[in-house]
């Protein structure tokens, strides 16, 4: 919201300076977020009038003009604008007259000569003088602008613009007038509030209304003006006014429609009478009815869109923007006004669906007002009637529903504790009559009324607000907590996110953060989710579900990195999925049916390390992803077994396994996938559930054996389908304990021809693995070592068919 500071002290003037008032509409609720003077600062600067304007006899595009600037002579100024002629009243520059800074410097006017001819002073420009952007001509002022005047006095250019951050409650702010009110509120300066009298039908002309969705609009007030003057100018005080409050001059029709809503919050619209055929109709929009707006664009309509109609078609976008077909225009002579209230829950979200916002829509979508559609009907015309002329009809007012605002309760001792400090009945009272609103006392309560301009006042709290921010924040004590400050020691057996992200870190990886909702694409892709959750209202099309895995996100920023010509991309994230959970139950961080889980997920693609000399260049693999991933589980020990997975290779997959649980998967993303996000090489990818990857088991003391391990080597042959894995954990599944490790050493399959001389059939291969043995509590003999091997290899003859290669 921006509105001139001057504009807002003719309704309420309290006396304060302009930083003062700032703060304390800030302090109030009211945040001012920016404060600009009107006009850069200048001075010397006068109206004057052009008596005459004569070619140069040097110079083709320079005129010698004699000016009236409020002196008893005329000056002489030499200018080379096209617009220059007698009769023009324009800025000028008197000799000694400071101008804007150009290139940091303070432009200084003195007694020039163009080609020899004497200029005393100079004729301005708008840009020239700060006011805009224009320089096409001099800046043309109105007729009856005194010569001589001080230009900053005449035009009001000693004002400040504010413009203030408000939130979605504070619609009732969302006007001129409006915040005068809380300024009265505020300070107990008089409201004054303009009279808006009745205007006279000059003729019984009326347009047929019909409402037929009361759930749509509540209340629609019209009339007919007849006879008006398109192309009459807009006042010049108007056109200052929205050019402050941010809004461009358009014609004086639409100039005063928007004039009214900066000052008493009401958005209405100003139909071409004629354009319309028969009768308007106020309803839900049909399928496929479609609409040419009044900023240029067509947008395809459905029944969850209300819609002005006429007998012909739509005309109107309700609540947010007119149409085109019924638009003013330099040729309009009859008018139909409109004003309305159209309830928020049927505008809000509307005007995004199509892309673009407006004034109209922003305001609607918050709560306007339904109490004065006509009195502001009756204002509109009144301007209309002494702006553009013509004669205006009698008045149509249907009032079909509108809302009713429950009664709130405030109880006094209860706003003084969640206040923080004692209030009374009196004071709270006092809150309450400065800020209009109607109430009842009672026993330590009071019972308001809220009215028609407030609709954020539903809840006690909402009342506690108001007390408090009338009285003022800063009045609050500054008391420090009393509670105890203890610190919340973390187990031993669990480490932090940041411990995490650290690890993550000194692995060569950087830290991205994505959004929450993503692509729906990413979910049925990546994740192999076909019903993930929905955003209601997405902040863009395309991020219209909560994600359940962090994938997606990581495969985008690998797609944004290798568009800026990034070669090596190694990122994690550590955030949050949202999973459907029909046994959840609602909680700080759940929500009933939803889980809502952390998760840490990395990527790595390109080259293993970075440009070196110690080693050759190669991309990474499985093996390296699946060698961070040990790393960051250290010193547990993940075992990982082959598992498909919606976003990975079907062959170059793994899940990953901790006590018996999957905690995540790894491995290269799938052929499929790279092709369609249209990737040069397969990223690889892991993603871990963080809870499992934050357990970190107390380090346990074990003493050095006294006794010394003994070593066995044995070479089997097994078929190639045999796991390593598999192998391993049968080697050491020893009754009595005396295997503690089966490590593998070498790996031979020799080639076809030669397999037969090496003792190996077709699809054997010979694993060669060491054990160790130990017995903590006796010396080995060869006879215990001899059968415990014994014993190993006759387990392994029997689960794969193993034999001691020859």
């Amino acid at each position: 919201m921006q509105f001139p500071e001057s504009w807002l002290r003719e309704f309420c003037d309290p006396p304060l300076t302009t930083r003062a008032l700032a703060d304390l509409l800030t302090m109030s609720g009211l945040e001012v977020e920016d404060l600009r003077p009107a006009a850069p600062p200048f001075s010397g600067v006068v109206v004057a009038q052009i008596l005459s304007a004569e070619p140069h006899p040097q110079a083709d595009r320079l005129r010698v003009c004699r000016v009236d600037a409020g002196g008893a002579q005329a000056l002489q100024i030499v200018c080379g604008a096209p617009n220059a002629r007698a009769g023009l009243k324009v800025p000028l520059a008197m000799v000694g007259a400071e101008l804007p800074p150009a290139d940091g410097r303070p432009v200084q006017i003195g007694l020039g000569r163009l080609r020899g001819v004497e200029s005393h002073g100079m004729l301005c420009s708008a840009r020239e003088l700060g006011l805009s952007e224009d320089h096409g001509g001099l800046l043309e002022l109105a007729p009856d602008a005194p010569a001589g005047r001080d230009l900053r006095q005449w035009l009001q250019l000693d004002d400040t613009i504010f413009t203030l951050k408000l939130t979605p409650n504070l619609a009732h702010a969302l006007s001129v007038h409006g915040i005068a009110r809380e300024v009265a509120a505020l300070t107990g300066a008089p409201l004054r509030t303009p009279a808006i009298e009745p205007v006279p039908p000059a003729h019984d002309q009326r347009l047929p209304v019909q409402v037929q969705a009361p759930e749509l609009c509540g209340r629609f007030s019209g009339r007919i003006v007849r006879g008006v003057d398109p192309e009459a100018a807009t006042p010049r005080w108007m056109v200052e006014r929205l050019a402050r409050c941010g809004q461009r001059s358009v014609s004086a029709l639409v100039d005063i429609s928007n004039y009214v809503m900066f000052e008493l919050g009401r958005p209405s619209h100003i139909f071409d009478l004629d354009r319309i055929h028969q009768h308007l109709v106020v309803r839900w929009a049909r399928p496929g009815e479609t609409l040419a707006l009044l900023n240029g664009s067509t947008v395809e309509l459905d029944e969850r869109v209300g819609v002005i109609a006429d007998a012909q078609g739509v005309e109107s976008l309700a609540g947010i923007m007119g149409g085109a077909a019924t638009a003013v225009s330099a040729t309009t002579r009859n008018v139909y006004v409109e004003a309305a209230y159209w309830w928020p829950e049927s505008v809000a979200g509307r005007s995004r669906r199509y892309g673009f916002s407006t004034e109209a829509g922003h305001r609607f979508e918050r709560g306007v007002d339904p109490a004065l559609t006509a009195a502001h009907v009756e204002r509109i015309t009144r301007l209309v009637l002494d702006i553009c002329g013509g004669q205006a009809g009698p008045l149509d007012d249907q009032v079909l529903r509108l809302p009713e605002a429950a009664p709130v309760t405030l109880r006094v001792a209860r706003a003084a504790r969640v206040i923080g400090m004692p209030v009374t009945q009196a004071q709270c009272a006092d809150v309450f009559r400065r800020l209009g609103l109607q109430y009842r006392e009672g026993e330590g309560q009071l019972t308001v009324q809220p009215p028609s301009w407030r609709f954020d006042l539903r809840i006690e709290e909402d009342l506690i607000e108001e007390v408090i921010r009338v009285i003022g924040y800063d009045r609050l004590p500054a008391t420090p907590p009393l509670a105890p400050v203890t610190a919340r020691a973390r187990p031993e057996g669990r480490c932090s996110a940041n411990a995490v992200r650290h690890a993550l870190a000194a692995l060569d990886y950087q830290e991205t953060i994505g959004f929450s909702f993503v692509e729906p694409r990413w979910e049925h892709e990546l994740a192999g989710n076909p019903d993930p959750i929905r955003v209601l209202n997405p902040i863009a099309a395309p991020l219209s579900v909560m994600r359940s895995s962090l994938l997606g996100s990581l495969v985008q920023v690998l797609r944004h990195n290798l568009a800026r010509k990034a070669g090596r991309v190694r990122v994690f994230e550590i955030g949050r999925v949202f999973l459907r959970d029909a046994s959840a139950i609602d909680g700080p961080l759940a929500v009933a049916g939803l889980r809502q889980p952390l998760r840490v997920a990395g990527l790595a693609s390109g080259p293993a390390w970075p440009l070196q000399w110690g080693e050759r260049e190669r991309s990474a693999d499985f093996y390296d992803l699946k060698g961070d991933v040990e790393a960051l589980l250290a010193p547990r020990r993940p075992v990982f077994t082959p598992a498909a997975h919606p976003a990975l290779h079907p062959g170059r997959s793994a899940q990953v396994e901790l006590d018996g649980r999957v905690v995540g998967h790894l491995g290269e993303l799938h052929p499929r996938w790279r092709q369609a996000y249209e990737l040069p090489q397969a990223p690889l990818l892991f993603e871990l559930d963080l809870e499992a990857v934050l357990a970190a088991p107390v380090p346990m003391y074990t003493p050095v054996p006294r006794q010394q391990p003994a070593l066995r080597d044995l070479a089997l042959v097994l078929r190639e389908d045999v796991a390593h894995d598999a192998l391993r954990d049968c080697l050491r599944a020893d009754p009595a304990g005396l295997i503690r490790s089966a490590t593998l050493f070498d790996l031979y399959k020799p080639a076809a021809a030669s397999a037969a001389a090496a003792g190996l059939a077709a699809g054997e291969r010979s694993l060669a693995v060491r054990l160790e043995l130990l017995d903590a509590q006796a010396t080995l003999t060869d006879e215990r070592i001899d059968a415990c091997v014994a014993a190993a290899l006759a387990r392994a003859a029997r689960d794969f068919g193993a034999r001691l290669r020859t």
